[in-house]
C-alpha cells in the first residue's frame, strides 16, 4: 500500500493488477436464487439470520426498472415470507413486504452496501457507475478522516457455497480491517467482514455475510409451501398496542445496575414479549455500561438454587448476546404457560471476540405471568451443522501461519484432531480425484485470522474442509 499527500488530505492507494470493472448488480437477471448467512448492528447487535431471495419478474413501478425479490428470513424461531422490490441502477430494496422491514434494512446496508459506490449508472454526474478493479481508489467513507475503499488483492476464499477467485475490497476503522470480497460477473459480493466507525474503545462488528448457496435459472417458486410465522402470530390473537412494566434492580452482585421495560404484561404463548434493557453503572447510573456480553434466561428454581431452562441466546445459535452500548430491544418468543420467572444473565464486559471480563457478572430476575395455554408448533429453522473447535487448537493454527511449524505437522495434527472428533465439522466429501500436496495460500491465511480472532470458527472450517476434498486432510468414516 502506498500512501500520499498531507495529513489531512491522506490518499491511500490501492488497486490490483485485474481488467474490467464491477458494479453492485452485474450480472443479475430473473431466475437468479441466493442464500445469505447474515447480521447487521442495528439488528439485534448483529445477530445472525439467514435470507434467501429469488428474482422472480421484471417490473415497471413508475419511471423505474425494477426487480421483484421473492425472499424468506430464518430468524431464530420466525420464518418470514414476503417481497421485497430491488432496483436495476442499483439494486438496493425501495419497497418490502411489512414483515421484512428490519431485513430489508439490513440487506440494503450490507450485502449491497457498495452500491453507495459502485452502480450500473453510465454517464452520470454523481461518481458512481462501475468501478475498475485497477483504480487506485472507489471513493472514501463519509466519517471525519474516512479511509479510501480500495481494490486490495486477488484472493481465492471459501464460503459455504463453493470456492471463490475474489478480489478484496478494503478500508479501516479505528485499526480494524474492514473486508469485503466480490467477483467479477457477480451480482453481490460473496461475503464480508466490518465494523463499525467509533471515536473511541474497539470498534464492534457493524455487518458480516457469506454467500450459501447461488443458483440459476430458477423457474418456479422456490418458497411455495413455506409458512410465514407471523400468520400463525396473528391467528393467535397476539396483543399489539400494550403498556410498558418496568423493573430496576442491583444485580446480585451489586456490580451492575438492569434497568428493564417488558410487554405485554400477560402476554399470549406463542406470542412475543419486547424487552428494553439498559445496563447501567452501578457508581455511576446515569452511564451505561459498555461491552456487555449477557444472556436472556428462563429459569424455575431447584433445590440447589436456580437452573435455566432455556436460551435466547442458545436458540439464537449464538454462545452469549452481545451490546456493544449497553442499551437493547428485543422480542422474544413466549413458549412457556402461567407464572414465569425471566433472568437477564450478566457474563461481564470485554470486547466480543474475547471472553468476557467476568468482574461485573451477575444477574436479575423477573416474573412475568404468562398466560395459560400452549404455544404453536413453528416450522423448524434450517441450521448449519455444529461446529466445535477447542480453543488451545488456536496455537497450532498460529505456529503453522507464523512458521513454526510445517505443512505437513499442522496436516497431521488436524487430521488427528478431527479423527478422534476432538474438532468436530460438518459432513465433508473428500474428492475421488489424485490428492494434492499444494495448500492454497488463502488457507493459510484463514488460520492466521482465526488464531488472532479476526475470522471465526466457521471461516476456518471452510479451510479444513477445502483441505479435505483435495484429499490433504485424510479422515477416518
Amino acid at each position: 500500500m502506498n500512501f500520499s499527500g498531507s495529513a489531512s488530505a491522506q490518499v491511500q492507494a490501492g488497486g490490483v493488477n485485474k481488467p474490467g470493472s464491477w458494479y453492485v448488480g452485474e450480472g443479475l437477471k430473473q431466475g437468479d436464487f441466493f442464500s445469505y448467512s447474515l447480521c447487521h448492528i442495528y439488528y439485534k447487535d448483529c445477530s445472525q439470520f439467514r435470507i434467501d431471495f429469488w428474482v422472480e419478474s421484471s417490473q415497471q413501478v413508475g419511471s423505474e426498472d425494477q426487480w421483484k425479490l421473492q425472499t424468506v428470513v430464518y430468524d431464530g424461531s420466525l420464518t418470514l415470507v414476503g417481497t421485497m422490490n430491488v432496483g436495476k441502477v442499483a439494486p438496493e430494496p425501495t419497497g418490502s413486504t411489512p414483515n421484512l422491514a428490519p431485513y430489508r434494512d439490513a440487506f440494503k446496508s450490507s450485502i449491497v452496501w457498495l452500491s453507495a459506490y459502485a452502480t450500473a449508472e453510465t454517464g452520470g454526474l454523481t461518481g458512481k457507475g462501475p468501478k475498475n478493479f485497477n483504480a487506485p481508489s472507489w471513493g472514501r467513507i463519509g466519517n471525519i478522516g474516512g479511509e479510501q475503499i480500495i481494490p486490495t488483492v486477488e484472493e481465492k476464499i471459501a464460503v459455504p457455497d463453493g470456492i471463490y477467485d475474489t478480489v478484496q475490497i478494503s478500508w479501516k476503522t479505528g485499526g480494524k480491517e474492514n473486508r469485503v470480497w466480490i467477483v467479477d460477473e457477480f451480482p453481490f459480493p460473496i461475503k464480508a467482514d466490518t465494523y463499525a466507525h467509533v471515536s473511541e474503545g474497539v470498534p464492534p462488528q457493524e455487518y458480516r455475510f457469506e454467500l450459501l448457496d447461488y443458483r440459476t435459472g430458477v423457474t418456479n417458486n422456490p418458497f411455495v409451501g413455506i409458512k410465514d410465522t407471523g400468520t400463525i402470530k396473528q391467528a393467535l390473537g397476539c396483543e399489539t398496542n400494550y403498556s410498558l412494566s418496568s423493573v430496576t434492580k442491583n444485580t446480585n452482585t451489586n456490580t451492575m445496575i438492569i434497568d428493564l421495560k417488558y410487554g405485554p404484561s400477560k402476554p399470549k404463548p406463542g406470542c412475543d414479549l419486547e424487552l428494553i434493557i439498559n445496563f447501567k453503572r452501578s457508581v455511576h447510573q446515569e452511564e451505561f455500561e459498555n461491552e456487555v456480553h449477557y444472556d436472556i434466561l428462563v429459569v424455575k428454581q431447584t433445590a440447589g438454587g436456580l437452573a435455566p431452562t432455556r436460551s435466547i441466546a442458545e436458540e439464537e445459535g449464538r454462545d452469549i448476546l452481545f451490546t456493544t452500548s449497553g442499551q437493547v430491544r428485543r422480542m422474544i418468543e413466549v413458549k412457556e404457560s402461567g407464572p414465569t420467572t425471566y433472568a437477564i444473565f450478566v457474563y461481564g464486559n470485554g470486547p466480543q471476540s474475547v471472553p468476557a471480563n467476568p468482574t461485573k457478572a451477575g444477574f436479575i430476575t423477573f416474573d412475568v405471568q404468562v398466560q395459560a395455554g400452549s404455544a404453536p408448533v413453528t416450522p423448524p429453522v434450517t441450521q448449519k451443522p455444529t461446529v466445535e473447535i477447542p480453543s488451545w487448537v488456536k496455537n497450532n493454527a498460529k505456529w503453522w501461519s507464523d512458521g513454526t511449524i510445517g505443512d505437513n505437522d499442522f496436516v497431521a495434527g488436524i487430521q488427528y484432531l478431527i479423527n478422534q472428533n476432538i474438532i468436530k465439522i460438518p459432513p465433508t466429501s473428500a474428492g475421488s480425484g489424485p490428492a494434492s500436496n499444494v495448500i492454497p495460500p488463502w488457507v493459510k491465511n484463514n488460520a492466521k485470522w482465526w488464531s488472532d480472532g479476526t475470522i471465526g470458527d466457521n471461516d476456518f472450517v471452510n479451510g479444513i474442509q477445502y483441505l479435505i476434498q483435495q484429499g490433504i486432510i485424510k479422515i477416518t468414516s
